[in-house]
């Protein structure tokens, strides 16, 4: 059984900024990747940065006002957001890609999501 959980998030004014932190927890040998994905209303869930040990991907709406960052001796992932704009209202979601130890398989786990609202 693992665990994904996030924290962070709430509401912030145009321009401000906001920390989104998550940790995977429970039965994993070894993380392959850690990610953040958003969900706005009515549309589909979308990739915003993913860390792995050899890259770091991000959105082109990411590039430039979102860091992604990973403590491997924790299993945390923590995406950095400045400058943030209306339309980067949403959920957001932590996804964890690991190799359990038993059995021995690769999988993965989604966060329970958190709200993201940038409104003045």
């Amino acid at each position: 059984q693992v665990q994904v959980v996030e924290s962070g998030g709430g509401l912030v004014q145009p321009g401000g900024s906001l920390r989104l932190s998550c940790t995977a927890s429970g039965n994993i040998f070894s993380m392959v990747g850690m990610g953040w994905y958003r969900q706005a209303p009515g549309k589909k869930r979308e990739l915003v940065a993913r860390i792995t040990a050899r890259s770091t991907n991000y959105a082109d709406f990411a590039k430039g006002r979102f860091t992604i960052s990973r403590d491997n001796a924790k299993n945390t992932v923590t995406l950095q957001m400045n400058s943030l704009q209306p339309e980067d209202t949403a959920v957001y979601y932590c996804n964890a890609e690991f190799r359990l130890a038993t059995p021995p398989m690769q999988s993965n786990g989604w966060g329970q999501g958190i709200q993201v609202t940038v409104s003045s």
